[in-house]
């Protein structure tokens, strides 16, 4: 019976994986840390500047086919918890762009990623759940773990991350965070690998994903005719590592609320080309959802705000000063001048990190000494006798 040989076979590759596993789990286990040393706390918090106890309060979700390089970096920058969902399974056509091994063909993505990230870093929690979230029972399940999956008890996640290839899967992350008013980052790599995207999105504030259809949907191009079986859509690891990278920024400026936080960043590989704009929501978007969130963005904009007065720091003013010490610089304006170079003309935004001095022309007496041919021994003598 065919059907049983077959059944066979793939009970086989799963009990294999499985060894494989186990096997792993005995040799390239890492300890959690108990304790740090301060000289180590301190260099982690300098090259990551996100401390253990800023990353108590970061919860994570990623929604299907998630990248695995965004992943990568979040476990990289100790955020406590990552809730992940996909429904795929390891094929041999991800080796190319993905941290999955060979060996884990056959195992849900969520499986082989969770195993993989915590060798990396077993400090953080994280949560898989090996579903579609297009169907109906599981989108309702989506929507709770955003809702309620932060680990304190009832607290909805900090962010929803989109690493998603196709247009179902975004619509219904981008009825979820509608519905919700969860904020969202949106991010994709064209079909020709070449180019991509990140986008923050704000319900009621910003353009959702439904504001704005993509072009592959706006042309009625079947999405079903670009993957076929057991062939893998064209990728690069270096447009996904550039996107993901982007994206990863793009968290730390918004969680941290440092620098620009890009409402829309895209990235174009043949021009180095990299566009960016804002979107403001369509009033006439199809979503309900995002209709409401939008009327009651423009309510709390219309309601006067709180002026909070800034206390000013007095500058500090020593009273006395006996022996009439003044801080002044070493250097007048006039040599600062002398030793600086020309600066060339360069675009807006790119400056020189320092200068080149002209060289003098002509030098001064005394800075040469005349040549002699007495040896080291006499010189030797002759300084001593001074």
């Amino acid at each position: 019976n065919m059907t049983s040989v077959e059944e066979l076979k793939l009970r086989v590759r799963e009990l294999e994986n499985e060894l494989i596993k186990c096997k792993q789990k005995r040799c390239t286990a890492i300890p959690r840390i108990d304790k740090m040393s301060n000289t180590d706390f301190t260099l982690l918090h300098q090259h990551i500047f996100i401390s253990f106890v800023s990353t108590l309060c970061f919860r994570w979700t990623m929604s299907i086919n998630a990248t695995c390089i965004v992943s990568f970096c979040l476990t990289r920058l100790l955020f406590v918890q990552l809730i992940l969902f996909d429904y795929d399974k390891v094929e041999l056509a991800n080796m190319n762009r993905l941290f999955f091994q060979p060996h884990q063909a056959g195992l849900s993505k969520v499986e082989a990623a969770e195993h993989t990230l915590r060798t990396i870093n077993p400090d953080v929690q994280f949560e898989t759940h090996n579903y579609n979230i297009t169907t109906m029972d599981n989108f309702a399940h989506f929507m709770d773990r955003i809702s309620h999956g932060a680990l304190q008890d009832g607290k909805a996640v900090d962010l929803v991350l989109s690493c998603v290839d196709n247009f179902e899967a975004r619509m219904a992350i981008n009825t979820a965070c509608n519905e919700l008013s969860q904020i969202w980052m949106e991010s994709g790599v064209s079909e020709n690998a070449v180019s991509g995207h990140i986008q923050l999105i704000i319900p009621g504030e910003t353009a959702c994903f439904a504001c704005a259809p993509p072009l592959v949907v706006a042309a009625n191009i079947d999405e079903k005719t670009l993957k076929r079986e057991g062939v893998c859509a064209a990728s690069l690891p270096t447009t996904m590592g550039v996107v993901a990278g982007i994206l990863v920024q793009n968290v730390l400026k918004y969680l941290l609320k440092f620098g620009t936080v890009s409402h829309y960043l895209g990235y174009n590989a043949m021009q180095d080309f990299f566009p960016t704009m804002a979107m403001k929501a369509n009033p006439t978007c199809d979503d309900r959802h995002c209709r409401k969130q939008q009327d009651d963005y423009k309510k709390e904009a219309e309601r006067p705000k709180k002026v909070v007065e800034q206390a000013v720091e007095e500058e500090v003013v020593h009273e006395e000063n006996n022996w009439g010490i003044e801080l002044v610089s070493e250097q007048t304006d006039e040599e600062l001048q002398a030793a600086s170079g020309p600066v060339p003309d360069l675009p807006e935004g790119i400056t020189v990190a320092y200068t080149i001095p002209d060289k003098e022309t002509g030098t001064s007496e005394g800075e040469t000494v005349a040549e002699t041919e007495q040896s080291l021994e006499e010189l030797m003598a002759q300084m001593r006798k001074m």
